[in-house]
């Protein structure tokens, strides 16, 4: 991914595209086939919050972005508070999950999926 498409877009890190494939293989039959959308809202503790969900197509609007053959869509109302972001997938004592380290946010809670601009 060009830097340009990273600092507009959602760069996505090898472990977070490895675990996306692994549950659309688990979903779906074949990491090829589904997608990981991310979808910011308002509410949560500190404003907006983060929300992960599996998806079966694109819809108008979307803008999606492909590493190593993982899919992860965002809606363009979205991306606007999630542009240069980068999405992660930790695995440690505490759990694995998916997280976002956004440069556009200001503060964020302590669970990590709420956050403000």
């Amino acid at each position: 991914m060009s830097e340009a498409a990273v600092q507009t877009g959602i760069n996505v890190t090898p472990d977070a595209a490895k675990r996306i494939g692994e549950i659309m293989a688990a979903e779906h039959g074949s990491p090829e086939t589904g997608r990981l959308r991310i979808v910011v809202t308002g509410g949560g503790c500190s404003g907006f919050q983060y929300h992960f969900k599996i998806d079966e197509g694109a819809e108008d609007g979307d803008i999606e972005y492909v590493t190593d053959g993982a899919k992860v869509v965002v809606d363009d109302v979205s991306l606007q508070f999630l542009a240069g972001s980068t999405l992660e997938f930790i695995q440690n004592l505490e759990g694995s999950y998916f997280t976002l380290e956004n440069p556009n946010a200001t503060s964020s809670c302590g669970c990590g999926t709420s956050f403000a601009i």
